[in-house]
């Protein structure tokens, strides 16, 4: 399983801020930090925010701070919200029958089984224990 730029992006925002839980933090803060782009950061942002991991506060003191205990956000929720595409193989999707193969392959049951057991593990995580020992390093 390959996750893209944006997830990954995704995870270091929350991260970023679950170490800072005192702070207000900024866009170009984060992208400064992480050395990526501000434009594609503020796509990210607004979409954290919109499933309800952060909180945005306009205006002259404004900036982003998580919605929710660290303990509360679950990687794999936010993997799932934030990747677009989670099709490993291209039987996955719909649209989809140019393959010969169908009726006897079982690839796309095993990569299914796969993706669940990835998705599964990051179940078992939180933003808290991402964070871990890293909060006292980044402050």
């Amino acid at each position: 399983m390959h996750l893209t730029r944006y997830t990954d992006y995704s995870l270091r925002t929350l991260i970023y801020l679950g170490t800072r839980p005192e702070k207000l933090a900024t866009i170009g803060e984060i992208a400064t930090y992480h050395d990526i782009s501000r434009n594609h950061l503020m796509k990210v942002v607004h979409q954290l925010g919109a499933n309800g991991y952060i909180d945005t506060l306009r205006g002259k003191g404004g900036g982003i701070r998580l919605a929710r205990p660290p303990k509360q956000i679950v990687v794999g929720d936010v993997v799932r919200s934030m990747e677009e595409n989670m099709d490993i193989v291209a039987c996955f999707q719909p649209d989809f029958n140019a393959c010969v193969l169908a009726p006897a392959c079982r690839l796309k049951t095993a990569m299914s089984e796969a993706l669940q057991s990835f998705l599964a593990t990051l179940d078992l995580y939180t933003l808290a224990d991402l964070i871990g020992e890293q909060q006292k390093d980044m402050k």
